[in-house]
């Protein structure tokens, strides 16, 4: 029986509730999170089937003072598992839990806080690459005469597409949950 297993799941940058369902749901049919690698592979090892909560903090600052970033959690029994791309990733027993909706986070003004960490570090980035690369490129490869310009224009046309589409759910999700608090 293979006691190890490899799953490769793509969340986007906005998707980290689902991530957390997903590694709890995994956690509950007896696979435990052990580690995330890049291409988005999850490594899962048999376990027994435990209602186990996962949460995700994005906060890069906190690697800069990681062994008290780590400690502040571990204080409030949460297990720290590993980095990813700015997020980090604990886990807790609901057993151990003192209520079944206890989080890393101790109110919405906090998640909110995360989120807009999130868009500092992850959207700015993107939206900087959007105005200074694709933009730009679309605009020369519109107006070049070099073999493959118009086909190199439409990558560019759906990279910007695919670009607006991930700024529109970020800024949807964002404004859903600003609007839930």
């Amino acid at each position: 029986m293979k006691d190890r297993k490899l799953r490769i799941r793509f969340f986007n940058i906005v998707q980290w509730k689902q991530e957390q369902d997903y590694l709890r749901a995994q956690h509950n049919n007896g696979w435990k999170f052990v580690k995330l690698n890049c291409l988005c592979c999850y490594h899962f090892e048999k376990c027994e089937p435990e209602d186990v909560k996962y949460q995700l903090d994005y906060n890069p600052e906190g690697i800069a003072h990681k062994v008290e970033y780590v400690q502040m959690f571990g204080d409030c029994g949460w297990e720290y598992l590993q980095d990813y791309v700015g997020y980090s990733y604990f886990r807790k027993p609901v057993s151990e839990m003192q209520n079944q909706d206890e989080e890393i986070f101790c109110d919405d003004a906090s998640r909110l806080d995360m989120m807009k960490r999130v868009f500092k570090g992850r959207l700015i980035p993107l939206i900087l690459i959007f105005f200074a690369v694709i933009i730009p490129q679309m605009f020369i490869q519109l107006h070049s005469n070099v073999p493959f310009g118009k086909g190199i224009f439409i990558l560019y046309v759906v990279l910007a597409v695919i670009y607006l589409i991930c700024f529109a759910i970020f800024a949807y999700q964002y404004w859903k949950y600003k609007k839930s608090l």
